[in-house]
């Protein structure tokens, strides 16, 4: 199995976990940075990442999510938080500020706000795995016909 593909078994499996789990645990939320915070783990090891743990002993599963993303993910941006027949919809957005049609968010919804956003972490990492090294992720647009026109008005 490549390393691909033996990622993404193991995001499957965290994503599964985490949609089945009725409520955060210290140890829930240490397992998912450990499998998918790179940048977490390094600031752990220096001690820099005080914050994080303080608001896990805390019990404050969002807000500890919420700096997990801003601190593991610095491109994305919470989108929008709905919560709509008793589940939470956390979308991510490296465009927050273009219109819905033309962005590309991360969605993922659970009964749990912390969970949910835990989920379009997960689902972050699993579109960033999923795209070959050195391909860009943005779109290559290309000229219609043969034709040129110029709009410039000379008038």
């Amino acid at each position: 199995m490549t390393a691909g593909a033996a990622q993404a078994v193991e995001l499957d499996r965290l994503d599964d976990e985490l949609r089945s789990a009725a409520r955060p645990a210290p140890e829930l939320l240490c397992k998912v940075t450990e499998r998918v915070g790179t940048r977490l783990s390094l600031l752990r090891q220096a001690g820099m990442a005080a914050r994080i743990d303080r608001l896990i002993e805390a019990g404050a599963w969002s807000d500890a999510v919420f700096a997990l993303i801003e601190l593991e993910l610095p491109a994305w941006r919470v989108r929008r938080l709905v919560h709509e027949d008793g589940e939470w919809l956390c979308s991510l957005s490296r465009q927050p500020n273009l219109p819905i049609a033309f962005d590309d968010p991360v969605e993922a919804s659970h009964q749990v706000l912390a969970l949910a956003a835990l989920r379009a972490v997960i689902e972050v990492r699993r579109r960033s795995s999923s795209v070959p090294e050195g391909m860009s992720t943005v779109p290559q647009v290309r000229p219609t016909s043969d034709q040129l026109i110029c709009c410039d008005n000379f008038a």
